[in-house]
């Protein structure tokens, strides 16, 4: 599917969608306790590939019906099944990694595929921690990547695991542990990279009753905990978000976000970014509201090792900035759902973008953009982000493999569309 763009001026009120990153953990959370209520959930590609393994490992999820905004789990109370198929995770490294840590609870084996794109991301360290805890698990093609096998079951103890490459790893092991017959400690090498999606874990499992003590170096896991989360509600999701708001900002024009609620989501810094580039932002934390007033933007420094799902749109607004744009610590970039920094770097140079790519970011001059047909890499936030540039590029933009949105924004194009946006899917 294709997504035709024109210059546009965006303005309007919309509503963010839920987020990935809550909508991921609470269902894992919840099917893992004994039973629990999720509000306004995310259902996209990628959580529904989390709802489809839970119920493999013996939870029974009813999903909203209309006019209903609420996801019901019944879980297994620790006691996860062996699925009596292959789990197939498709585009959503999140369940991949969450359900391999899963697997090493069930008293037998467990397999785990995904699409073609996932089958080339890393998942060695994950793979070497769980190894270490007691359980078996391996790439069957020996190479750290999906499909994987596991088997169970987890003791705990001690592991090492590294912090550079992805922080699913650890949430994943943070997810398992509790229920392992052993206390666990797990010792982190290296800086830890995107530590707010850490921290989004554990606030959720504190709100689980779980117990889990660290300084972020280490985590002490007691053994044999249970979950309960009861009632839990979805925040709006800030990475979604910053596409509304970039497109807001570029265009000089004022939109208004709702459903933005604080929460530990590290993505929350395209507020104060979009502010140090000069744009007129103000956040409402009390009602959750978000509000751009488009201005002449200016280029700046920004380390991204905390957000790493900004760097597309962080890479289009310095497009639009005057000066220079340096985008830092954005190496793990590289192991996403495509190498996001070369993905990036090689679109926006096709219309024109003055962009130059680093082992670990990149750096942007003011261009003038121009349309062109660009590729998408079956990546919902290449796709996006390319989209919110078409906005601002002479002529028509042509975007492909659109329907990748649909992992996180299903709705993305009908928000642009109805904030004015020149758009249209084919």
């Amino acid at each position: 599917m294709n997504v035709k763009v024109r210059p546009s001026v965006v303005h309007g009120d919309v509503y963010a969608p839920p987020s990935k990153s809550y909508t991921h953990r609470a269902m894992t959370i919840a099917a893992l306790g004994k039973k629990a209520e999720i509000s306004y959930p995310l259902l996209s590609k990628d959580t529904m590939a989390t709802v489809r393994a839970c119920e493999a490992f013996g939870a029974t999820i009813h999903t909203p019906e209309e006019k209903e905004d609420i996801l019901r789990i019944i879980g297994v109370d620790g006691h996860p099944k062996v699925p009596e198929d292959v789990i197939n995770a498709a585009n959503s490294g999140t369940t991949l990694r969450f359900m391999a840590a899963v697997g090493s609870l069930v008293d037998g084996a467990v397999v785990l595929t995904s699409d073609d794109s996932l089958r080339k991301r890393p998942n060695g360290p994950l793979l070497k921690a769980l190894n270490d805890l007691g359980a078996n698990a391996f790439s069957a093609k020996d190479d750290g990547a999906a499909p994987i096998v596991v088997k169970g079951k987890l003791k705990g103890g001690e592991a090492t695991i590294s912090g550079e490459i992805s922080s699913q790893f650890i949430s994943a092991l943070l997810l398992a542990c509790p229920f392992a017959c052993e206390d666990t400690v797990i010792t982190v090498k290296g800086k830890l990279k995107s530590k707010p999606y850490v921290e989004m874990t554990l606030d959720m499992l504190e709100s689980a009753g779980a117990k889990i003590v660290t300084d972020f170096t280490k985590f002490e896991i007691p053994h044999n905990q249970k979950f309960d989360l009861g009632s839990y509600v979805i925040p709006g999701d800030f990475s979604s978000a910053s596409y509304l708001l970039a497109a807001g900002a570029i265009t000089n024009s004022k939109v208004v976000v709702r459903n933005l609620i604080p929460s530990k989501q590290g993505d929350v810094a395209i507020v104060s970014i979009l502010q140090q580039m000069g744009a007129d932002v103000v956040w409402d934390q009390d009602v959750g509201v978000v509000t751009v007033d488009g201005a002449d933007l200016k280029g700046i420094r920004i380390d991204v090792g905390a957000h790493p799902d900004l760097v597309p749109t962080l890479a289009v607004l310095g497009t639009c900035a005057e000066g220079v744009t340096e985008i830092t610590n954005a190496a793990h970039l590289r192991y996403k759902e495509t190498d996001r920094l070369r993905a990036m770097s090689t679109e926006l140079r096709k219309m024109g973008a003055k962009v130059k790519e680093l082992p670990d970011g990149l750096v942007i001059e003011k261009s003038r953009l121009h349309g062109a047909r660009l590729h998408g890499y079956n990546d919902h936030r290449i796709v996006m982000a390319l989209t919110v540039a078409g906005l601002v590029a002479e002529g028509e933009t042509v975007i492909d493999d659109a329907e990748s949105v649909e992992v996180s924004y299903p709705d993305f194009f009908d928000d642009l569309f109805s904030m004015g946006a020149n758009i249209g899917v084919e």
